[in-house]
């Protein structure tokens, strides 16, 4: 059991004589030992409050992690996407499909799958993406999702600051997000 420290009598407080140190400081045994489970108790409290703002922190670390972790792989993916081969000027805001060839070379085309037609034997078509003004590359099956947020991002720019805290709920983001998954 923790050592119990109690607070140091003083026989005269604010210059007045206590009658009976012994009746006015007197404690019974069993009210040491619940102040001592009451401090190891406190004790206990502290510590499990710690450990859970720990792990609080613990899964926001985790969090930032895997978020860290997707930029890069963005960021390699959108590099590679850069040096993919080239005949023409990319400009930001079209589509341009990837293709490889057998022999390994990956290159933009603004012929779609559709428009090569049966005609393309030697090639392989990887995706299609959209060049963003920021310069990154976004694939055609997440425009719809990328275009919901940026609505859900202007519509908070353009809305009343009491209209702001309703928006800032992502739910309609959310939404958004569940309907590209399914």
């Amino acid at each position: 059991m923790a050592k119990v420290t109690l607070v140091e009598r003083n026989p005269c407080p604010n210059g007045t004589q206590i009658v009976s140190m012994y009746r006015s400081g007197r404690r019974e045994a069993e009210d040491i030992v619940q102040l001592a489970k009451d401090i190891q108790s406190a004790d206990i409290q502290v510590e499990n409050n710690a450990c859970a703002k720990l792990l609080v922190i613990a899964e926001q670390v985790k969090f930032l992690q895997e978020q860290a972790r997707k930029i890069l792989e963005e960021t390699q993916a959108a590099q590679e996407l850069h040096h993919a081969a080239c005949n023409f000027k990319k400009i930001p805001g079209h589509i341009y499909h990837l293709y490889r060839r057998d022999s390994g070379q990956t290159y933009f085309s603004m012929l779609s799958p559709e428009e090569w037609g049966s005609n393309s034997t030697t090639q392989i078509y990887v995706g299609s993406y959209r060049l963003e003004h920021d310069l990154t590359w976004t694939p055609i099956e997440r425009l719809q999702q990328v275009s919901d947020s940026l609505q859900w991002a202007r519509q908070l720019l353009e809305s009343s600051a009491s209209k702001r805290a309703n928006l800032l709920s992502l739910d309609k983001v959310s939404a958004a997000d569940e309907k590209m998954e399914s």
